[in-house]
């Protein structure tokens, strides 16, 4: 996943995200992150990149973009493990 940097401050980041599925899932797993006080991304035309916003408080903006996704690959692999099991 590539993921380009727009704008970096101590408590938000604005950055693209390859595409509007991976954008949706980063903003629900965000939500769930109790220091992150706004998420939310935009599309200005279908043939552009998503932008993601991201505001947090007590929490860099990059360490809750980084949970995040780590919450998302476990929960990715225990889905294929219960995939893996139903054979």
């Amino acid at each position: 996943m590539e993921i380009n940097v727009l704008k970096s401050e101590k408590d938000e980041i604005e950055f693209q995200i390859e595409n509007v599925t991976l954008a949706e899932i980063l903003r629900v797993y965000l939500n769930n992150d109790s220091t992150v006080s706004f998420v939310a991304w935009k599309r200005d035309h279908p043939t552009k990149l998503p932008v993601m916003l991201l505001q947090t408080k007590g929490k860099a903006p990059k360490k809750a973009v980084q949970d995040a996704v780590a919450a998302i690959t476990k929960d990715l692999d225990k889905i294929e493990g219960d995939f893996k099991k139903l054979k």
